[in-house]
């Protein structure tokens, strides 16, 4: 397993993180998708969201993370203290999390709820499994936004849903397993069935936009509301 962690090498992400908001507290930021959050054991990993934030905000930490793939919304703590609350409203479920997301086909119910434990196999990494005995609870909320059909430049027709996702828990890779139990896996979802489309206007990225995070301010206890509108 050690060998296919040590050969990934991300290819460069030319985008900017964006800032949107901050304080001496913390920070909200857009990550781009194709950047990693934190650096990988490889040496040719070192380009991530930490190590970019790091040498301008010294001393800031992750609170939590997004997908290589998945571009939005982060929290980012800017000393111990507020990396430890903010973890601390993530680990009781105080946060809640909203992504877009476009998948394969078009989704039957407008919405629903998606219950599938989910585990590590070593045997298949780096994919999560569903696994009512040995995973861990995973529960996701998923709402219909529209769905329609993209036409491709070879005169496809490709059957899509725009979802909204709410995670209530937080697993490793949980909204993509999860919709690919649905029967619906995420556009652009190299791991999890999601069929890419190079050559057409739909860019072949993971579909999956962090859109909005509600929380409570460490220090003024006031509730944030950010949100951020998906590229796609």
């Amino acid at each position: 397993m050690s060998t296919i962690l040590d050969t990934f090498i991300a290819p460069p992400c030319y985008d900017q993180i964006e800032i949107l908001y901050q304080d001496e507290h913390l920070l909200l930021i857009n990550k781009p998708t194709g950047l990693l959050s934190l650096s990988g054991k490889n040496p040719h990993n070192l380009d991530s969201v930490h190590h970019r934030l790091v040498q301008i905000f010294p001393g800031c930490t992750l609170v939590h993370r997004l997908d290589f793939g998945t571009s939005g919304l982060m929290v980012v703590a800017r000393n111990k203290a507020i990396n430890a609350a903010l973890c601390q409203q993530f680990s009781q479920r105080m946060v809640t999390k909203v992504y877009s997301a476009l998948l394969c086909g078009h989704v039957e119910n407008d919405a629903g709820i998606i219950d599938a434990a989910i585990s590590k196999d070593p045997a298949l990494f780096p994919l999560m499994t569903i696994c009512a005995v040995n995973g861990k609870p995973a529960r996701s909320r998923y709402q219909v936004v529209e769905r329609f059909v993209h036409r491709q430049e070879n005169e496809e027709l490709l059957p899509l849903t725009r979802v909204q996702l709410t995670p209530e828990t937080g697993r490793t890779h949980q909204l993509r397993i999860h919709c690919q139990q649905l029967g619906h896996p995420i556009l652009g979802c190299d791991l999890y069935g999601g069929r890419l489309l190079p050559g057409t206007e739909l860019t072949p990225r993971l579909m999956l936009h962090a859109s909005a995070l509600r929380f409570r301010h460490p220090v003024s206890e006031q509730w944030v509301n950010a949100e951020n509108a998906s590229p796609f």
